[in-house]
């Protein structure tokens, strides 16, 4: 058995998403072996999230800065008119990195592992239909990502929208079912949302 330390530790990292037991354990030994110095600096870093980073009042990405919304919300030349739906921040960060879409975005918080009420509860649903008040929008992309709980969440939150008013389109195939948006490369993507139906 490790020390009480090394076991807490462990246990935290384990908390991490696709983070295990073998590997929370390799992160705690590579830390282990760090100086003083990257260790400060490590958990400085991490205190830092949550003194300095917010979310945005409006699609709910986290960011840095004085104002209440993000850089993205507040940028005058975005398309307005667009609201493009996103499982988790990384999902927002990946099409951006396209520089094919210039509209806005709200992120969902999930993913969820089902769609289950208990799961559900975890998404940001009722921000979400908030949101979707703005009547500038006129069009919803629902990117979610093509896994079998990413096409749930996509037909659930159609069936959500439907009554909205609002256009509702979905990222075009060119994304492998069952990748991760995230994995995606910038072409890919690109082709996916040029081609949302």
């Amino acid at each position: 058995m490790y020390p009480k330390v090394i076991q807490k530790l462990i246990e935290l990292f384990s908390k991490f998403p696709t983070v295990g037991q073998r590997t929370a354990t390799r992160f705690v030994f590579y830390l282990i072996k760090r100086d003083k110095k990257e260790i400060e600096e490590l958990s400085k870093t991490v205190l830092e999230l949550s003194e300095k980073i917010k979310f945005c009042k409006n699609c709910l990405k986290p960011f840095e800065g004085e104002d209440e919304i993000c850089e993205i919300c507040s940028d005058k030349t975005r398309d307005n008119s667009l609201l493009c739906i996103v499982e988790k921040e990384v999902d927002l960060e990946s099409i951006e990195k396209t520089k094919k879409y210039r509209g806005l975005y709200f992120v969902l918080g999930g993913p969820i592992s089902a769609v289950k009420k208990e799961e559900l509860n975890k998404l940001r649903i009722k921000e979400l239909e908030e949101r979707i008040k703005d009547k500038k929008i006129k069009e919803i992309i629902i990117a979610t990502s093509f896994t079998t709980e990413g096409e749930a969440l996509a037909l659930f939150l159609e069936r959500k929208l439907k009554n909205s008013g609002k256009k509702i389109s979905r990222l075009g195939r060119g994304l492998p079912t069952g990748g991760e948006l995230e994995y995606a490369d910038e072409e890919t993507l690109a082709s996916a949302l040029e081609s949302r139906k």
